[in-house]
C-alpha cells in the first residue's frame, strides 16, 4: 500500500507531491493507487488555467482518446493576418501546445479520478503564449512494482538537471506560488507533477522565491477528437496496451501487470492474425518460438537499458524471429485501439511533433506532457500490398508470359537434391550386414549383435556396402490428398540450363496473391522433378493419363513414364499405399519413401512458397517487392 505520509514527498504539512513519468501506465496505478489510500481535498496538476474546462470535457469522453490544443504565434512572429504577400503567409509555420487525454498519461488519470471523487481541481501552470517543452531520458517506471515511491523518487533525484533559466523556472515559481495561495483554503492538497520539475516547485516554495513574470493572454483551447490511425503519436503508451488498461478498467480486472502482461497479449493476438492470414503458408509460431522471441526482447530492452520494450523492440525482434509477416502482424496489432467512437469534434492526425487537421493544415506541436523522447528509428519490412493494387496488377497479368524467380530455383534444387541423397542412403539399407570381427571395425561396432553374443564373447561389426543405383526423378507431395479445387495452378516448366530440373506441379493460383506489378505468388501442393533436364510434353493436358483420378497420382505415373531410372524419391508425410505401389510397379518402378517429418517444417513452408514472374524483365526489380512469411 503506498502513503504519502514521508516528509520526503511533502513540501509541506498541508502539500504532497507525487512526481512522475509522463505517459507511462504504471505511474497511473501507482497515482491511483495513492489517491484512493489517502484522503485529499485539492488536486493540483501542472497545466495553465486556460486548459482546464476542455481538459475536462476531453476526460469525460473517455475512453474515446482527444487532445486539447492551444495555438501559439506562428513561427515568424508575426500574425499571419499581416503579411502581405500570400506566398509568404503559406510559409509560415503555425505552432501549438497540447494536452493529450490519455488514460494512462498521470494527470490525466489524477483529473479523472478527481472528478468522479468530487475532489476540487486546480490548474496552477503558468499561462505562456509559447510553451517550452522539455523532456529527459528517464528511468523505466516498470521498477515501481517493487521499489516504493518515495525510494523510486530519491534515485532519481541526484541524475536531473537544474532546468534552464526562463519559462521553465518561471513555471515553477507560479506553480508554488498558487500552492502557496491553495494551502490557504484546503487541509491535504496533492500536486501530480513531472519528476523534472519537482525538486524546483519544492526549492521555490521552500525559498518563496518572488514571481518575476505573470500569465500572458493566450489563445482560446480547442478539442479535437485523435485519428485513430496516429494514436501511436499521441498515447504514452502503445495503443493496444492503452485499450488493455481501459478494457480491465471497465471489467474491474487487474491491471497491475498489463506494462508486461500486455505484450505478451500483444504477441499471442499478433499470432492468431498471422495464422489468420497466412494459413499453412505461414511459419508455425509455437510456444517454443515464442518463448525465443520474449528472451530476444527482453534482452535487446536491457541493452537499451529498459525494463519494458517500445515498439522498435517488438518489431525488430518479431523480424529476426518469424519474419517479416509476424512483424508485420505485430506493428498493426500494436497500434489498434478498440475504444474508438464518433464525436462532436474534428478529428485530428498526429505526427512525431507535428499534426494535421482535415483542412490540410499543418501544426509544429509541443506536449504540455511530456514524457520520455521519442525519435524515428529504421527497420525495413515488405507489406503486403493494398486489395485495390492486387486487383490492377491481375488485371494487367499476361497469361502467355511467366517465369520462375531464380533464387527460389536455387534453394528449391538444394532441396531436390538432399532429398535424392537421403533417399540414395535408404536405397542401401536393404544390403547392409553384420559380421564377426576379425581386423577392421569396418563401418562400426554392431551393439545389438554383439550384445546378443555376449556368452560367445565375439564382437559383431556393421558392413554397409554402397548404395547401388542412382536417381533421376524426386516426387515431392505437400499436401496429400490434395482437393484439386485448391490447386487451379497447374503446369510443367523446362529447365533455363543444365543446373535446373525439369519441373511439373500443382500450386495455388498465383493471381489471387500479387505481391508486385507481374508478380503473383503460389503454393506448391505437389511437384515432380527430373534431373538431368529433359524434354517432356505438359503431363497435365498429355491424353496417355488420364486414366488416373489424382493430382498425385498423376504427377507419380509422369514420374514413372519419364524417369530412366528403377527407383524414384517420394517425398510425403505418410508411406505410398498398395495403390501407388502397384503404378509404379505397372512401369517397372519401384518408390523410395522419404518422410516429410525427417525435415524442418519451417523449411518445407518456405520452399512451398514460390513466386510467378510475368516474364524475365520482371526478375530486375522483383526482389523489391518479393517477401516470405
Amino acid at each position: 500500500m503506498t502513503s504519502l505520509h514521508s516528509s520526503f514527498l511533502k513540501i509541506s504539512p498541508r502539500i504532497s507531491v507525487l512526481p512522475l513519468i509522463h505517459g507511462s501506465g504504471d505511474y497511473a496505478i501507482e497515482v491511483r493507487r495513492v489517491m484512493l489510500n489517502n484522503e485529499f481535498d485539492c488536486l493540483a496538476v501542472p497545466l495553465p488555467p486556460s486548459f482546464q474546462a476542455n481538459v475536462e470535457r476531453g476526460i469525460s469522453f473517455l475512453p474515446s482518446i482527444t487532445a486539447v490544443l492551444q495555438e501559439e504565434p506562428p513561427i515568424s512572429g508575426s500574425a499571419p493576418w499581416e503579411e502581405d504577400d500570400e506566398e509568404e503567409e503559406d510559409d509560415i509555420q503555425r505552432v501549438c501546445s497540447y494536452v493529450p487525454i490519455d488514460p494512462c498519461q498521470g494527470v490525466i488519470a489524477a483529473l479523472r479520478l478527481a472528478m468522479m471523487e468530487h475532489i476540487d481541481r486546480h490548474f496552477i501552470d503558468l499561462e505562456t503564449q509559447r510553451f517550452e517543452s522539455i523532456s529527459a531520458s528517464l528511468p523505466d517506471p516498470y521498477a515501481l512494482k517493487k521499489v516504493p515511491l518515495e525510494k523510486f523518487s530519491a534515485a532519481v533525484l541526484p541524475a536531473l538537471n537544474k532546468l534552464p533559466e526562463g519559462q521553465p523556472l518561471d513555471r515553477c515559481k507560479m506553480m508554488a506560488h498558487r500552492l502557496r495561495e491553495l494551502e490557504k483554503k484546503y487541509k491535504s492538497i496533492l500536486l501530480v507533477c513531472s519528476l523534472l520539475d519537482w525538486p524546483w516547485i519544492h526549492d521555490a516554495y521552500i525559498e518563496q522565491m518572488p514571481l518575476e513574470v505573470e500569465d500572458e493572454e493566450v489563445n482560446e483551447t480547442n478539442i479535437y477528437t485523435a485519428d485513430s490511425e496516429t494514436l501511436l503519436f499521441l498515447l504514452g503508451e502503445l495503443p493496444y496496451i492503452t485499450g488493455l488498461y481501459e478494457a480491465a478498467r471497465s471489467e474491474l480486472n487487474d491491471d497491475e501487470n498489463l506494462s508486461v502482461d500486455g505484450i505478451k497479449e500483444l504477441a499471442l493476438t499478433a499470432r492468431d492474425r498471422y495464422r489468420l492470414e497466412l494459413k499453412s503458408r505461414g511459419r508455425k509460431i509455437t510456444p517454443k518460438v515464442l518463448s525465443v522471441y520474449f528472451r530476444y526482447i527482453r534482452n535487446l530492452s536491457l541493452i537499451e537499458r529498459r525494463m519494458t520494450p517500445d515498439l522498435y523492440t517488438l518489431v525488430k525482434a518479431a523480424q529476426q524471429v518469424a519474419g517479416d509477416q509476424f512483424a508485420i502482424q505485430i506493428a498493426e496489432t500494436a497500434r489498434e485501439y478498440p475504444f474508438v467512437h464518433l464525436l462532436p469534434f474534428d478529428k485530428i492526425s498526429f505526427g512525431i511533433e507535428q499534426a494535421q487537421l482535415p483542412n490540410g493544415t499543418m501544426f509544429e506541436l509541443s506536449n504540455r506532457l511530456p514524457g520520455n523522447p521519442i525519435s524515428w528509428r529504421n527497420c525495413e519490412l515488405t507489406p503486403k500490398p493494398p486489395k485495390p493494387k492486387q486487383d490492377e496488377w491481375e488485371m494487367r497479368w499476361d497469361p502467355f508470359k511467366q517465369c520462375s524467380w531464380p533464387p527460389e530455383d536455387v534453394a528449391i534444387e538444394k532441396f531436390r537434391t538432399s532429398v535424392k541423397d537421403h533417399a540414395l542412403s535408404l536405397l542401401g539399407v536393404d544390403l547392409a550386414r553384420t559380421e564377426k570381427f576379425t581386423t577392421s571395425m569396418k563401418d562400426g561396432l554392431d551393439l545389438r549383435e554383439t550384445l546378443r553374443n555376449w556368452h560367445t564373447g565375439e564382437i559383431h561389426v556393421k558392413v554397409l556396402p554402397p548404395s547401388r543405383g542412382r536417381l533421376d526423378c524426386v516426387i515431392m507431395l505437400f499436401d496429400s490428398p490434395a482437393d484439386p479445387r485448391d490447386y487451379p495452378y497447374r503446369l510443367t516448366w523446362h529447365a533455363e540450363h543444365q543446373d535446373e530440373s525439369t519441373l511439373a506441379f500443382f500450386a495455388t493460383d498465383h493471381r489471387k496473391e500479387m505481391v508486385g506489378p507481374g508478380i503473383g505468388m503460389a503454393t506448391y501442393g505437389g511437384a515432380l522433378f527430373l534431373f538431368p533436364p529433359r524434354p517432356v510434353s505438359d503431363i497435365w493436358n498429355d491424353l496417355q493419363f488420364d486414366f488416373v483420378d489424382t493430382l498425385e497420382e498423376r504427377l507419380l505415373v509422369a514420374a514413372c513414364h519419364y524417369s530412366e531410372e528403377s527407383h524414384i524419391a517420394l517425398l510425403s508425410e505418410a508411406p505410398p499405399g498398395i495403390g501407388w505401389r502397384r503404378l509404379a510397379k505397372r512401369y517397372q518402378k519401384k518408390l523410395i519413401h522419404v518422410p516429410l517429418g525427417r525435415f524442418s517444417q519451417e523449411t518445407i513452408q518456405q520452399l512451398r512458397m514460390f513466386h510467378v514472374l510475368n516474364g524475365q524483365e520482371i526478375r530486375s526489380y522483383a526482389a523489391h517487392y518479393i517477401r516470405k512469411a
